[in-house]
């Protein structure tokens, strides 16, 4: 498996060297994993799960990158025992939104979306200590909202947990979850913004409705 570490850390760094910014982009790092990923002999889950551990385990964040894209990768392998995998590497491994974002919106949101039945697991994560596993009990949503797997009445559960929380990215979190759900059920996200509108923080509310008709966010910024 370290040679998959050291392939990957070669590419990287031939990337970056010819970037006009020095700076590798995310996109790039996907493309990499795509190539990578193509050259494994063996794609079952466990190994792929090790490789990733292994990427993980570097604390690197392009490698990171790679680790939850090899993880997507084999989504149509996931057994319910996938949770408490993902749950391990979301409390060991996430350290910041932006892997909190890559990792829920894509191989942990999938396996909600494929297994809704694991929804209540989820509802600790709304008083961990750790903001970004907060921010990730509603992130993990927006791929069952968007494509419609999931009621409304649990992502409003979510959103009321997390509704005063004291961190900024978890308020802007569950604003992006119900500005997706708006997207999908406009007049039930709009009732619920009126019923909250003087206690909903302002970063929440002003993310919640940004894709709302004209004449409702009239109505509610009013």
């Amino acid at each position: 498996m370290k040679h998959i570490v050291d392939k990957a850390l070669i590419k990287l760094q031939n990337v970056s060297l010819t970037s006009k910014t020095m700076h590798t982009k995310t996109g790039d790092i996907r493309k990499i994993s795509q190539e990578l990923f193509k050259e494994l002999e063996d794609k079952s889950i466990h190994n792929v799960l090790n490789i990733c551990k292994e990427l993980l385990d570097t604390r690197n964040w392009k490698l990171s990158v790679i680790a939850f894209d090899f993880a997507y990768r084999i989504r149509k392998q996931y057994t319910d025992n996938m949770f408490d995998v993902f749950e391990s590497w979301l409390y060991t491994y996430v350290r910041n939104w932006g892997d909190c974002d890559d990792f829920c919106t894509h191989a942990f949101g999938y396996l909600l979306q494929a297994r809704p039945y694991l929804y209540e697991k989820i509802i600790p994560w709304t008083k961990s200590n750790d903001f970004w596993v907060r921010r990730a009990s509603a992130v993990i949503l927006i791929l069952s909202i968007k494509n419609e797997v999931i009621e409304t009445s649990k992502v409003f559960k979510i959103s009321d947990l997390l509704m005063n929380d004291d961190h900024d990215l978890v308020r802007k979190g569950y604003g992006w979850m119900l500005k997706v759900l708006s997207t999908k059920n406009q007049q039930i996200v709009f009732d619920y913004l009126m019923k909250h509108k003087t206690d909903m923080p302002r970063v929440s509310f002003r993310y919640a409705l940004e894709k709302m008709d004209k004449e409702l966010k009239k109505v509610l910024m009013s």
